[in-house]
């Protein structure tokens, strides 16, 4: 059985203040299905890209098997091209029969590899990527945020097929995809890393627990150190107290006092006490430096709705919407949405779900779309109805976060407090948000989002690239303030607790 051992190893990208990993130490089985977990931005990606052999680092990465990393970077020239094509440039050495057989398997279809890439969806390209990757014999599987993007069916066939695999490291923040395929976790914790045996519910539950007790035992210490201090100044004031009464009495006119010799002892004894309670107070403070380093407790998030004075916000009847130039991408579709509900739009990619939100947005006049049309129907938009909207997009994040807070109209010094209740670092506010994970860049949306009052809340794909502490973190806020949401996201934990109701297409 193969390992892959890490020791001492050490990195931070040139230019940055931070480091992303420190005297990091750990070793993983080369058969293990193994989970990748931890906040956005501790450096799971960057980590990735070291066993790759990208950066240079200081300490040893040391394995005797190959590496290959999802997903392949298609170039743009590549994109008009059938992916049968460019499968060799992608991945030198591989067999294009092996490639349907692993296709099969992820219940997509041969005909996927001679279609031109850029006319397949979300899951029918991740599809052709990840059968690609698992085509070879040897390699150890680096697979970075497959479900991004794909519906509920296409995320069920990945999650059934990394289940058969082994031998690779999977990234992501899907829990149901982590607990239905993987055999261990790999941990990114605060101020530590963890391996450990399980799937993300077993490690959740475990942490709780440990969470539990360092927290109790924190409190023990706490308060013993306080106790202590108490004693130790206790006796520090009798000490004092005995070595004042050494100087100004006349042993002959008082011969009942204590001799100086006595009191000296008898200080002595006392000031050892006092030497005694520092040092446990010592031993308790450094004891306690080992706990709380790992906790999480993520802020409760603010939000404050605006009420709306009608009981309907939104209504369609009979609705028909299709492209100039294309056909029609819904039919005959009727909707409602009232005060309070958060309505999850579900159904396949390419289904229509973005392009019934971009109607929506029309017709409140929130944006344009020249090349969308209305076939039959209409949506009934309430009058003056303010929406707040998440687009599944971030590509035009660009500059700081200043400048963004400038160019959306919201409090610069809001945005960077709520942004670090996302747990977002305040050394990256320096940065421009081109440098930033794709995580990070949701959270802005997010957050913006989240300042901007509104009636209606529309998110499109919102936790695409978010941590599972954050979506922990957004679940709680929208269930405590119950605003009026439209969502779309293939998270199924994350619609199980949030949705008041399901709309198929």
């Amino acid at each position: 059985m193969a390992q892959i051992h890490v020791a001492d190893l050490t990195f931070g990208y040139e230019g940055s203040f931070d480091t992303v990993f420190e005297h990091v130490s750990f070793s993983v089985d080369t058969d293990w299905r193994l989970g990748f977990i931890g906040r956005n931005g501790k450096g799971k990606t960057t980590f990735l890209n070291l066993l790759l052999g990208k950066y240079a680092y200081s300490g040893t990465i040391t394995t005797s098997v190959p590496f290959d990393y999802f997903p392949y970077p298609v170039r743009e020239d590549q994109r008009k091209q059938c992916a049968s094509e460019f499968l060799e440039k992608l991945k030198p050495g591989c067999e294009e029969w092996r490639v349907v057989c692993e296709l099969d398997k992820l219940r997509g279809l041969p005909d996927l590899l001679y279609r031109p890439f850029d006319t397949l969806s979300h899951g029918e390209r991740t599809k052709v990527l990840l059968a690609l990757l698992c085509s070879g014999e040897h390699d150890f599987l680096l697979i970075d945020e497959p479900t991004n993007h794909l519906d509920q069916g296409s995320r069920q066939a990945v999650k059934e097929y990394l289940k058969s695999k082994k031998g690779f490291i999977l990234t992501s923040h899907d829990r149901d995809l982590l607990d239905g395929c993987i055999d261990h976790v790999l941990v990114l914790n605060r101020q530590s890393i963890e391996v450990q045996r399980g799937n993300f519910t077993s490690w959740w539950e475990n942490k709780e627990r440990r969470d539990h007790f360092e927290k109790a035992e924190n409190e023990k210490h706490l308060r013993q150190i306080a106790s202590l201090k108490k004693a130790a100044d206790k006796s520090g004031r009798w000490a004092q107290k005995n070595e004042n009464t050494k100087i100004g009495f006349d042993p002959v006119k008082e011969p009942d006092r204590p001799f100086r010799a006595y009191i000296g002892a008898k200080t002595k004894k006392l000031e050892k006490r006092v030497k005694e309670y520092e040092r446990k107070i010592e031993r308790e403070i450094e004891a306690k430096k080992e706990l709380l380093r790992d906790i999480e407790e993520p802020v409760s998030l603010r939000l404050n709705p605006l009420l709306y004075h009608k009981e309907r916000l939104i209504s369609m009847s009979n609705l028909s919407l299709g492209y100039e130039g294309g056909g029609e991408v819904l039919t005959g579709f009727s909707f409602e949405l009232k005060r309070g509900e958060r309505v999850f739009l579900h159904g396949e990619n390419g289904c229509g779900k973005s392009t019934l939100i971009k109607a929506i947005l029309a017709s409140g006049g929130k944006s344009e779309n020249e090349s969308l049309r209305v076939l039959s129907g209409e949506v009934k938009v309430g009058s003056e109805l303010k929406i707040s909207y998440v687009n599944q997009d971030t590509g035009f994040l660009k500059g700081g976060i200043k400048e963004f807070a400038r160019k959306q109209g919201l409090d610069e010094s809001l945005l960077g407090a709520l942004l670090r209740q996302l747990d977002i670092e305040r050394v990256q506010f320096s940065k421009n948000m081109e440098e930033f994970s794709e995580g990070q860049k949701k959270k802005v949306l997010i957050a913006a989002s989240l300042m901007t009052p509104a009636h209606l809340y529309i998110w499109d794909e919102p936790l695409n690239y978010i941590d599972v502490f954050s979506r922990m973190q957004i679940e709680e806020l929208l269930l405590s303030y119950k605003p009026a949401m439209i969502l779309v996201d293939h998270d199924i934990r994350f619609q199980e607790k949030v949705a008041t109701r399901v709309v198929e297409l």
